[in-house]
């Protein structure tokens, strides 16, 4: 919905906060059903409304327990028989420098304001692991914003007495906790406080009031950006830009201007915009976000355009350029087919609102963000939060290295009459074998991203995955392949669960970067070995259908298995006698992960 894009109209939203959520819930949409405990150092009840219409927004339904009014300590460390039903998928902790317990004092010396410190950082400590052991879930803890008066003046900043010296101190405690931690995550409030204003966001009298810790015209935009980390770590994140040219990366439309017409280096103040849009646009690229081009322009001049010297941006740094006359969403529909993503994977960036309007209508759920001018361009795509980052993997860094490979294999691929002698010609190896700790973040950041090739499309936290790691109850897979055009990485995980003599199949995903590559052979003839090795009988798989992996609806049909139950949702229960089974895989090397060392 446009209306819950950035830049956005909170005072719209606030307004219309009902109706709004009355249309999102009226498209139909298969959603997320995610339970979120919301722990309040302050009144949190419009927060978690404005928090569901964003989640709502990016395909998440949330349902919210609340702590009572500043009883975030009590719920966390002595939770009540209602909060452990609750069983919440995600905590939040909504604390901000209200809650913080003391502060120093002119007269205080450098020991007592460490004791000050170490004493409210460590009952925030013992919070989050008594959360953890007790939920198992990710957290998201509120960073302090600054206060809204200095003491001191400048040196408030600087000097080991002063409230923003403190609070910045306290901050660094909650980062480094929060690099050592997985499934733990920062919401930075400091930083969203500064763009809004902080004198208008910390206005007491609102916290005075109403015990509001910010002003109510600022709470959409906190939960905006509270939304972005939740929508990140349940895997709705957006994965690729489709950009046009003229006006977009570039001032003025290379066809008319020609290439040394176009503003872009560093000569003007409107050149050194688009350059530092490029540059911004680069740097998405080296976090592992796909880029691809949309342009209605010869390709030639495209291309030319691209290879001005002064832009950031090079033809190289795209892995598929359409520019042609054809309209724009359907190139976006062939671009995705291409990169083997869902058209709602894609975020559109074009100048022309005509443009935009039309990829909206044709493709749904695809985001076209208002590019008002140039000087707004890297603002308006970082604050809607496309691409938030909640796990980092090395496969993101090299991530566009291996979408050209597979734009190199697909090449390769058309010169060949016959498909087995394509695959046999790629020298394909995969590692595939148990679960090891190096590869365990990779795991779960796919058990959460994959939506497509994914039969359950269940999802797992951090602690969930390690849980599953460290138990004896499963028998775990995770396939990793290599074929002479590079490494894609890990890209298919198979998990199911022992219950005497038969296994079932509680997660069966694969990289749709692979697809038709055989992996999905190669993993069953892997689990088939390991099922005899542990004296399994039958594997059981199950599928339970959502708007976009209809394409493994007939998975385990086409792996063998016997359908034994389908009811009136689609959900269907498969079984394969293990037996009788015969290995598939003829194009893969196999090896495990003595191959790693």
């Amino acid at each position: 919905m446009k209306e819950l894009e950035y830049p956005f109209d909170a005072e719209y939203i606030i307004k219309k906060r009902k109706s709004i959520k009355r249309q999102l819930l009226a498209d139909g949409s298969s959603r997320l059903k995610k339970k979120i405990a919301v722990f309040g150092g302050s009144t949190t009840n419009d927060i978690t409304v404005y928090l569901g219409l964003f989640l709502l927004n990016n395909g998440i339904e949330a349902e919210f327990y609340q702590s009572e009014y500043a009883q975030y300590w009590q719920d966390a460390m002595f939770p009540s028989e209602e909060l452990l039903a609750f069983k919440p998928d995600i905590v939040f902790i909504h604390t901000t420098n209200r809650n913080i317990s003391a502060f120093p004092c002119p007269g205080d010396s450098t020991e007592k304001v460490q004791e000050l410190l170490d004493a409210e950082y460590a009952k925030f400590e013992q919070m989050w692991q008594k959360i953890a052991d007790t939920y198992h879930c990710p957290i998201i803890q509120n960073n302090f914003e600054m206060p809204f008066y200095r003491i001191m003046g400048n040196k408030d900043c600087s000097d080991f007495r002063g409230r923003v010296n403190y609070i910045s101190r306290l901050n660094e405690r909650f980062y480094d906790y929060s690099r050592k931690t997985e499934g733990f995550y920062i919401n930075d409030i400091n930083y969203i406080s500064a763009c809004y204003g902080l004198k208008e966001w910390s206005d007491p009298s609102y916290w005075n009031m109403y015990k509001y810790a910010m002003c109510v015209n600022a709470m959409p935009e906190f939960s905006f950006n509270l939304a972005n980390i939740v929508k990140s770590v349940f895997g709705r994140n957006k994965k690729a830009l489709a950009l046009d040219l003229d006006n977009t990366l570039w001032g003025g439309v290379v066809g008319d201007d020609g290439v040394d017409g176009i503003q872009i280096g560093q000569e003007t103040g409107v050149a050194q915009s688009y350059y530092e849009f490029q540059t911004y646009i680069k740097s998405l690229k080296d976090l592992g976000v796909i880029l691809t081009v949309c342009s209605k322009n010869d390709h030639e001049n495209a291309i030319a355009g691209l290879e001005h010297p002064e832009g950031a941006l090079k033809p190289d740094d795209f892995i598929i350029i359409k520019a042609n006359w054809e309209n724009k969403d359907r190139n976006i529909i062939e671009t995705a087919s291409e990169l083997n993503i869902l058209p709602d994977s894609i975020v559109f960036v074009d100048d022309n609102p005509a443009e935009r309007a039309i990829v909206s209508a044709q493709i749904p759920g695809i985001s076209a963000p208002e590019m008002d001018s140039v000087e707004n361009y890297i603002t308006t795509l970082d604050r809607n939060g496309y691409f938030e980052v909640t796990n980092f993997s090395e496969d993101d860094l090299k991530r566009n290295e291996m979408y050209k490979a597979n734009a190199q294999r697909a090449a390769q691929q058309a010169s060949f009459a016959d498909y087995k002698e394509y695959l046999l010609s790629l020298d394909m190896t995969a590692v595939i074998d148990d679960f090891i700790p190096v590869y365990l973040q990779r795991i779960t950041q796919l058990s959460n991203k994959s939506n497509q090739f994914n039969v359950t499309t269940k999802r797992y936290t951090p602690t969930e995955m390690e849980e599953v790691y460290n138990s004896s109850e499963y028998i775990r897979l995770y396939g990793k392949l290599i074929d002479k055009f590079g490494d894609n990485g890990v890209v298919s995980v198979v998990i199911g669960k022992k219950d005497g003599d038969v296994l079932n199949m509680e997660l069966w995903l694969m990289s749709c970067r692979v697809l038709k590559r055989d992996m999905e052979l190669a993993m069953l003839d892997r689990l088939i070995e390991r099922c005899r090795e542990q004296g399994i009988k039958t594997v059981k798989g199950y599928y339970y259908p959502t708007a976009k992996n209809n394409m493994v609806r007939e998975l385990y049909g086409f792996f063998g298995f016997e359908k034994i139950s389908e009811d009136e949702n689609g959900n269907t229960v498969w079984q394969l006698d293990v037996a009788s089974y015969e290995n598939r895989n003829h194009v893969i090397k196999v090896e495990d992960n003595s191959a790693l060392k």
